[in-house]
């Protein structure tokens, strides 16, 4: 596998991978991933969230890391939310959820699934 980043960390590009052609689509398509599978059989998501708020729940923890726009994030057992641009991650524990939600525009995200 082999993945470029920017300056602060965040992926630009993976190469050498399969993407599946069939998307993830939620909420009537307003958040919407295909998942990237690496050689050795590790999955990620990349995606997109237009503009409104949605809440997840997750089986796995996961990475979110944020490569366009923005958004702010309440993670599930807290109140505050957090804001989050591109170049920042946040993490979510397995078996919990977040809320996001994006003001304005389009938030694109990689999603890692964490072990």
């Amino acid at each position: 596998m082999s993945t470029s980043t920017t300056a602060a960390g965040v992926p630009k590009e993976f190469t050498k991978v399969k993407v599946l052609t069939k998307a993830n689509l939620y909420f009537d398509g307003k958040v919407a991933s295909h998942t990237v599978i690496f050689p050795d059989g590790t999955k990620k998501t990349i995606g997109l969230i237009y503009a409104g708020t949605y809440h997840f729940n997750t089986d796995l923890a996961e990475r979110m890391e944020i490569v366009a726009g923005a958004c702010t994030v309440v993670l599930d057992g807290t109140k505050e939310g957090r804001p989050y641009g591109a170049g920042t991650m946040f993490e979510v524990p397995g078996k919990s959820g977040f809320q996001i939600a994006v003001a304005e525009g389009v938030c694109e995200y990689v999603c890692s699934f964490l072990l």
